[in-house]
């Protein structure tokens, strides 16, 4: 049996993998999303289905005004005392000398049960983690944020005791690795083996030269020594490889013995007539989760075939034990709760911004603040895990103002998207048009051309389909005949690699959203949403228009 990487696609970042028994459980980062923190559940580390996320109230998680890829950053799951315990960062700065976050503590007994309010530990850096001692003893380690001007920002790797009678740190903090000079210094995960303890980080930044470093001592506090062949594992190397971005990981030992490590990496999209040398490529998906087998040598870990990652890798000794699909194809809202793939942006759905009606098949969504914001949107989306997809949803709306809007959205963050909408215009009543948010600059492609809805329309039909490098938008009054909107988008746009100022760590969403900047909250029904991924002779079937190799200036402004 093999594992096919990425085993988590789309945006699944920074996982922290465990096991129980003979279940394995892997976290991964939320940052801006609702609710937070996505943990998924395998029995043979192949094949994985998303089972909890934890952090599902306010009261643990309050990112109203937090910024993009704020929020939740690189939790670490653990398994103890007959409990799991979750360690994760809620990050209100990203960009800036400062990075103001705070890192807490939540328990449960059982993965998918309710969790514990959140125990604060600190603020002193983000990437947390919670180590447990043969001796039962418990502490944490997080990087240390250095916001003095003539310093590098990463300080280091601290660690500092928590008493779990207390429920708090104890003693002072410590700093047991300054990192290596590839620098950036993050993301610390304490494991202990034959005498030894073993500090995994990552290092080289989030984009193409990251990568996973390892370090041990025979004392807690260090000091440490680097691996003989760091990193152990990066893509940095190698351009051309399929899995690129490899870095932040975590390590898991199997019942038999092995080990395995799982961890980041992207894949990106190549821009037609760009050079390799130009430009690594684009990633849309976010950064993924792959997983990989690790051998021990003189007491060290390496990655098999490493330090570069494999695509196809060795499965453990253990029975496959495959899911269902756990989304329907079409979703016509008929469960008492969403399905648990929608996330919301900052706050958790509620009736502030939609109720489901499931009796009716209606997600109703209340129109709120603009598709800038950082405080109250309405908005339902799921992640782009393909490049070639379709999803399609039937929404009722009667807007009476230009200040109104609802539709279907391919959405990366408050400053990069694409919305076809339906809308209101003073001469021609109900339309649909196309607005386009591009680095915070807002087009709207068809300015004079918007299409005008029938009166005797009760509802639209719109579909957006992903086609690797480009995504385009059709809309239909009877749900049988599509038209297109005659603009294709470049997909790239939607990428870490894309986004300015920073804030990069999330990826493509595609989902319903309603606006209302008038105030009176106009609601918009939606009776259905699909998202359906493509392969090969489908792909080629289908009666799209395909957009061509446009240059990164080249897509259709208005």
């Amino acid at each position: 049996m093999m594992i096919h990487n990425p085993v988590l696609k789309g945006f699944n970042p920074d996982p922290s993998i465990c096991r129980v028994g003979d279940d394995f459980y892997m976290a991964v980062s939320t940052f801006e999303w609702f609710p937070g923190v996505q943990i998924h559940h395998s029995r043979d580390l192949k094949n994985w289905h998303l089972i909890s996320r934890p952090l599902n109230r306010i009261s643990q998680l309050n990112m109203i005004g937090n910024p993009d890829s704020g929020g939740v950053w690189a939790p670490c799951l653990s398994y103890y005392d007959g409990q799991f315990w979750l360690i994760y960062s809620d990050i209100k700065v990203v960009e800036g000398a400062w990075k103001d976050g705070h890192n807490y503590l939540v328990t449960c007994e059982t993965v998918d049960g309710d969790w514990s309010e959140p125990i604060y530990l600190n603020s002193s850096g983000f990437d947390p983690s919670l180590f447990h001692d043969e001796d039962g003893r418990k502490y944490l380690l997080n990087m240390v944020w250095d916001q003095r001007v003539y310093n590098h920002q990463f300080y280091g790797i601290a660690i500092q005791e928590y008493d779990g009678q207390q429920k708090r740190l104890i003693g002072k903090p410590q700093i047991i690795f300054k990192g290596t000079d590839l620098g950036l210094t993050e993301a610390p995960h304490l494991y202990r083996k034959n005498g030894y303890y073993y500090l995994l980080t990552a290092e080289g930044g989030t984009k193409y030269e990251h990568a996973a470093t390892i370090a041990r001592s025979t004392h807690i506090y260090g000091p440490y020594e680097v691996h003989p062949h760091n990193p152990v594992l990066s893509s940095w190397s190698d351009p051309r490889h399929p899995l690129q971005k490899a870095g932040h990981a975590s390590l898991v030992e199997t019942q038999q013995g092995e080990w395995y490590m799982a961890h980041l990496m992207g894949r990106p999209v190549k821009r037609r007539g760009k050079k390799i040398l130009q430009e690594r490529g684009f990633c849309p998906l976010g950064r993924e989760t792959s997983i990989q087998k690790v051998e021990w040598k003189d007491d060290w870990p390496y990655v098999v075939d490493g330090p570069l990652p494999s695509l196809e890798v060795e499965a453990p000794h253990l029975p496959e034990v495959e899911w269902e699909q756990d989304y329907p194809s079409c979703d016509q809202f008929q469960e008492p709760v969403l399905n648990h793939h929608f996330q919301t942006l900052r706050i958790p759905f509620d009736k502030e911004i939609g109720v489901l009606d499931h009796e009716a098949g209606i997600l109703r969504l209340f129109g709120r603040e603009s598709l800038h914001s950082k405080h109250t949107q309405a908005l339902v989306a799921r992640r782009w895990q393909s490049l070639t997809f379709d999803t399609a949803t039937v929404v009722s709306f009667y807007p009476e103002t230009f200040q109104q809007a609802a539709g279907i959205i391919c959405y990366y963050d408050t400053e990069n998207w694409v919305s076809a909408q339906i809308t209101w215009h003073e001469e021609k009543g109900r339309i649909l048009d196309l607005v386009q948010c591009d680095h915070f600059q807002v087009y709207q492609p068809l300015q004079g051309h918007e299409v005008t809805i029938p009166e005797d329309t009760a509802s639209v039909h719109l579909k957006v389909c992903v086609r690797y490098d480009t995504f385009s938008f059709f809309y239909s009054f009877d749900g049988l005949h599509y038209e297109d909107f005659g603009v294709s988008f470049d997909s790239y746009k939607l990428s870490d690699d894309y986004i300015a100022h920073g804030g990069f760590f999330t990826g493509a969403f595609v989902g319903m959203h309603c606006q209302d900047t008038s105030g009176m909250r106009k609601h918009a029904d939606f009776h259905s949403f699909s998202y359906k991924e493509l392969e090969g002779k489908q792909i080629k079937e289908l009666p799209f228009k395909h957009g061509g190799g446009k240059d990164e200036e080249s897509v259709v402004r208005g």
